[in-house]
């Protein structure tokens, strides 16, 4: 087991493809002009959409309909307008983006015991997000607002240079065929991107339970200047505890072993 849901492909909703689907569209070097800060080096993985059947309960469609409006959102402009955040979660608090949240298991439980820090949590199966958006409301936890869509489009056109305290990516698709590497989320463009938008002190904090996206993990966060690599008892800003999800658990039965990695705004 590898991919979390929501890093890679998804039903009903358009895919992240950095995480990926099989498209040679991409970003070039210095293709920024919207003043979005995207760095100018490298290659951002492709963004692409394809759409699959997905159905709700009914008591998820109902939630979905009364709460969406409010904690959610669906419409990414393709051109830089980043989010008052403040506004949405009608306060001022360090700011974490979450990629890929799945379910949300390890988004409820980490946001319940930072109620200090807001998170914003993207994924692209509505199924997924119709889920934690009914824990939400259950264990009235509100300090979790959520995206539904494409996580690169996310940090380049919602959020803002030197905002995140900290950014969680937690087991994305591991793409393990040599051709398909370049559509792994962490590539050195999106790197480089994320360490625009964290804060200094920032945190980037990242697992996966494939081996051979470990190494590339390691080799492109490492190669990143404005990161530097910590350990999980190092003085950091965030939590980076993070709980056992059903995809954790799988992985280990079937033999495989989590690589984490944590490294820290310069």
């Amino acid at each position: 087991m590898h991919a979390q849901p929501g890093v890679g492909t998804c039903p009903d909703a358009p895919v992240e493809v950095g995480a990926g689907l099989d498209t040679e569209e991409g970003v070039t070097p210095g293709s920024e002009p919207d003043g979005s800060g995207a760095p100018e080096r490298g290659y951002l993985p492709a963004t692409g959409f394809r759409s699959r059947r997905s159905t709700l309960s009914g008591g998820q469609r109902e939630t979905w309909e009364r709460l969406w409006p409010t904690v959610g959102r669906s419409d990414i402009p393709h051109r830089f307008e980043p989010l008052d955040t403040s506004a949405w979660f009608g306060r001022r608090a360090p700011l974490v983006l979450e990629i890929g949240c799945g379910s949300g298991t390890s988004t409820l439980a980490m946001a319940r015991e930072e109620p200090e820090i807001d998170v914003i949590a993207v994924e692209v199966y509505k199924r997924g997000l119709a889920q934690l958006l009914c824990a939400i409301e259950r264990e009235r936890v509100d300090n979790i607002r959520l995206i539904r869509g494409n996580g690169i489009d996310v940090l380049r056109y919602l959020i803002a240079p030197a905002s995140l305290t900290g950014l969680r990516l937690y087991f994305p698709d591991p793409w393990p065929k040599a051709r398909h590497h370049k559509r792994r989320f962490l590539q050195p463009a999106t790197v480089g991107l994320i360490a625009d938008r964290l804060l200094p002190g920032g945190v980037l904090h990242a697992a996966t339970d494939h081996p051979g996206y470990a190494e590339q993990m390691a080799e492109v966060g490492d190669a990143e200047p404005r990161l530097c690599r910590v350990d999980p008892g190092s003085d950091l800003p965030i939590s980076t505890v993070r709980p056992t999800t059903k995809y954790e658990l799988k992985a280990h039965a079937v033999g495989s072993s989590v690589s984490e990695f944590i490294w820290k705004r310069r």
